[in-house]
């Protein structure tokens, strides 16, 4: 593995800073890490990961999901190939801010039978209740009702089931004895153990107070009684709160069973890494952007060497925190933007038109740093194109 302080390349191109000066930013070589994965893995990680919009489709971004499936499964093979599950029809897939449920199940189905093709291939997918509106479920039972649809859908195309947080839910129930009856009901019900899925308020300021409480304490003890209650069907549960504290100490609490899923993009190194009490497995937007340090960091983890594990991964958190910075849920233009820099597809346009969700500011910073945790696998071309997006906006070659 190539050390941290890499000498600059000659290339170097104009980027814009906050006092509206722009300075000659000089490209740093690459780490270079292995496009598969060279070793096994003693934590579970999944990278949530993202849709290819089809930038040619006549769809009005803003109306209708228009998909590359091309590009978008063979992102996925991407993620596999490096040993890396995939979350499948995720927030980070712009699940609700632009990715429809018809879409998302097709996505599903596509990306299901992608993984049956593969041995070993991992892939869980997000349930929720997005095809019905928030304001039009009247009662508890409409969002079971909700739940069921999409679990059976799901289930039916031969899928793994991570049960997401529903903003439905949010809206009808009145404490947490009605979160406990909502999930008592639908894992009674599931084929496989599933995933559950605690989004915070920085993702969907429409699940604020989920399981029934504004206070994290409460709403924990709620959280905590509904996976021991169910253990046999809850393989894990993702928590994304963005708060260290509150993971460790809800992960401390589960049942022995139940895997406790990091979903904290701002802390995911050292609660991976865990303590003499234990670790967080992944399931993080960032392993989408970052997937090939990931990838080979799990790997040096599982041998033991714990300071090589640090050492790929310690230069990413600034550009994850970075990239999921507030307003947290814009985090999924900096991920997509990720991907055009790296060559995952050819174009910075996203489900929804969310490519115009960050500043200009925003995304040459998130350029920096990228470059300095040595994330831009090709320099020239991640050049050329953060180019070609800066004269875009306006700002000079």
């Amino acid at each position: 593995m190539t050390v941290m302080n890499r000498a600059p390349t000659a290339l170097s191109l104009r980027l814009p800073q906050a006092d509206r000066s722009l300075e000659t930013f000089h490209l740093s070589p690459p780490r270079h890490f292995p496009a598969r994965a060279e070793g096994a893995m003693n934590r579970v990680a999944f990278s949530a990961a993202h849709v290819v919009a089809d930038p040619l489709s006549d769809a009005d971004p803003w109306l209708r999901p228009a998909l590359d499936w091309d590009r978008t499964i063979a992102f996925r093979e991407h993620i596999w190939d490096l040993g890396l599950g995939v979350a499948e029809a995720m927030d980070t897939a712009q699940r609700g801010m632009g990715l429809d449920w018809p879409t998302s199940l097709d996505l599903i189905r596509r990306s299901v039978a992608a993984a049956g093709r593969r041995e070993g291939a991992l892939v869980f997918s997000g349930a929720g209740t997005d095809h019905l509106a928030p304001e039009a479920a009247g009662r508890v039972e409409d969002v079971i009702a909700a739940y069921e649809e999409q679990v059976a859908a799901i289930e039916g195309v031969g899928g793994r089931i991570i049960m997401m947080a529903s903003r439905a839910l949010a809206r009808v129930a009145r404490s947490g004895e009605d979160y406990a009856r909502v999930y008592g009901r639908i894992l009674s019900q599931v084929r496989e153990p599933v995933i559950l899925h605690w989004l915070g308020d920085m993702f969907d300021p429409a699940l604020a107070g989920y399981w029934g409480s504004s206070d994290i304490a409460t709403a924990m003890d709620v959280a905590v009684r509904v996976v021991n209650d169910n253990a046999a069907k809850v393989d894990g549960i993702k928590i994304s709160l963005l708060d260290a504290e509150w993971e460790v100490a809800m992960r401390r609490r589960l049942d022995p069973r139940v895997k406790m899923y990091t979903g904290d993009d701002f802390n995911y190194a050292e609660l991976i890494a865990g303590d003499a009490q234990g670790h967080s497995h992944a399931l993080l937007g960032i392993f989408d952007a970052i997937a090939p340090a990931a990838s080979a960091a799990l790997v040096h983890l599982a041998k033991g060497e714990t300071e090589a594990f640090h050492d790929i991964l310690a230069p990413t958190v600034p550009l994850s925190r970075h990239i999921f910075r507030a307003p947290t849920r814009f985090y999924k233009t900096g991920v997509v933007f990720m991907a055009y820099l790296n060559g995952h597809q050819d174009h910075f346009t996203m489900v929804g038109g969310q490519e115009s969700a960050r500043s200009t500011l925003h995304l040459a910073e998130l350029f920096r740093l990228a470059d300095r945790a040595g994330l831009l696998a090709d320099p020239d071309r991640a050049a050329a194109r953060m180019r070609t997006v800066m004269a875009a906006r306006g700002v000079e070659a």
